[in-house]
């Protein structure tokens, strides 16, 4: 006898988590016509939410639909930034997910057919899950490996009474190959007196409460973290590795944007195959004026080709990045005039079409795992440019456990100079790695291989499609 089931999931706000939420929930559907999908939207703190993409979704797929959640409270002062903001702004969410969630069941007239899936930093949610009987799964939104960190660390917690910073230099986790270096860890997590640290801590300990735990990576990427779930790790659900989830479809642009999209693939048009280094550093990517000097500098001097998307510090804690009204006032002098034709300063970039553009050979990146994804996907190689979070173990996974990039700033550096960004640009562009000794032939060897694996891993037979079957059958007949 068939059996409809209801997901309902609650993403953390913004799009980096709100994008490979809905595009996981695009394949449930199109895998089991049973689902039907229900995202809880949770407003910015600033309110914005992303209509156009949520109306795209909306007109465009079946079983799939949106609420709008009210707008909670924002955080005292003293929570403005960072994890601790983020978690907690989620959970002053909690009354408004209940009636939602509540609401859904008395519709349903079935709470059996209902199950919960949670950010990774909304993990107050599964008290709601807990309430109401229902079933709870957490979406991981990064990488196997820095799941494994967060599963681990109430265990460190309790062997380490020191800072981790003060503890050693390397610590042994069991989800990667080699010692990670404690300043790889996101800066919160050094200190154990700190908010962010207690919710770390918190969150690692409440996965362990949930049904299943659904990651948006590729075995074949991570197997090491793998095969720590299943034989290291001790209480813990299923992991399922699922990945990659990301929107690759065309995009629809905002007309405001439209002059600027056109320069850019134009531009990229013109240039010879492989051959453009991509710098850009997320959503809220940027960076100081000096360490924009050095960047230009390194660029200039590598004769390469280059794209920038360069953009202007928010002025307060809720305003994104903007574009320079006029870029030269933070570049070296007569930079743009040096450059023009060899490379293109631009402001917001379209980083999946420039990703995909033939023309595009290697990205400097902020190693957000979307962005490391997107970058497998087409074949990129990444030089590494973590800024903040789990981005550091990112970056030292794809450096030194899987050989997948090459490092251009490490956990120690506060400014990168321009000989060693000259260095890498150099490495990760010419096909046989001989810019500097970077080791950038060998890296692009494994990346075109990692690549086929990723695409692979998504059809029919493969790894991920495998996986996505079994949490379907979880999914539905789950007691």
């Amino acid at each position: 006898m068939s059996k409809n089931v209801e997901l309902v999931f609650v993403p953390s706000f913004g799009v980096t988590h709100i994008i490979p939420t809905v595009e996981l929930a695009k394949r449930l559907v199109k895998r089991d016509e049973r689902f039907s999908i229900t995202f809880l939207i949770i407003p910015e703190p600033s309110g914005l939410i992303p209509q156009a993409y949520i109306d795209s979704v909306t007109n465009s797929v079946n079983h799939i639909r949106f609420t709008i959640l009210e707008r909670a409270d924002v955080p005292p002062p003293g929570f403005e930034t960072g994890i601790p903001f983020i978690s907690l702004y989620i959970k002053n969410h909690l009354p408004h997910v209940k009636k939602a969630i509540t609401n859904l069941i008395s519709d349903s007239n079935n709470s059996g057919s209902v199950r919960l899936v949670v950010d990774m930093f909304a993990t107050t949610m599964i008290d709601v899950a807990n309430e109401l009987s229902i079933p709870s799964y957490l979406y991981f939104t990064s990488c196997a490996a820095s799941l494994g960190v967060l599963l681990h660390l109430p265990t460190l917690d309790s062997e380490i009474e020191d800072e981790l910073l003060e503890y050693s230099s390397e610590l042994n986790l069991p989800s990667y190959i080699n010692p990670v270096p404690t300043l790889a860890l996101p800066d919160i997590m050094l200190s154990k007196k700190s908010d962010g640290y207690k919710w770390y801590l918190h969150h690692g300990s409440r996965f362990r409460d949930t049904k299943g735990i659904i990651v948006n990576s590729v075995t074949e990427l991570e197997p090491h973290a793998v095969h720590a779930f299943n034989h290291v790790f001790s209480g813990i659900p299923p992991v399922y590795l699922v990945g990659p989830s990301l929107d690759l479809e065309a995009k629809k642009h905002p007309e405001s944007t439209r002059a600027h999209y056109d320069q850019i693939m134009r531009w990229l048009d013109d240039q010879p195959k492989s051959s453009v280094i991509f710098l850009c550093f997320g959503s809220r990517g940027t960076l100081s004026v000096p360490q924009v000097k050095e960047i230009a500098i390194g660029l200039e001097r590598s004769g390469q080709r280059f794209l920038w998307s360069l953009r202007s510090p928010p002025k307060t804690n809720f305003e994104k990045p903007s574009d320079y009204s006029n870029p030269e006032e933070v570049l070296p002098d007569g930079f743009l005039q040096r450059m023009e034709g060899r490379g293109l300063v631009c402001g917001w970039a379209p980083q999946v079409e420039i990703l995909a553009h033939k023309a595009t050979g290697g990205f400097v990146s902020h190693c957000g795992w979307n962005s490391i994804l997107e970058s497998l996907w087409f074949d990129v190689p990444i030089l590494t440019w973590s800024l903040d979070a789990e981005q550091k173990l990112n970056g030292f996974e794809l450096v030194k456990d899987l050989g997948l990039a090459v490092e251009v700033k490490d956990e120690r550096d506060d400014l990168v100079v321009a000989e060693v960004i000259e260095r890498g640009v150099r490495s990760i562009i010419m096909e046989d790695g001989d810019g500097g000794g970077g080791g950038g032939g060998e890296v692009r060897r494994k990346v075109k291989e990692m690549s086929k694996k990723c695409r692979e891993a998504v059809m029919e037979g493969g790894s991920s499609w495998f996986t996505l079957g079994c949490l379907v059958e979880d999914l539905i007949n789950i007691q």
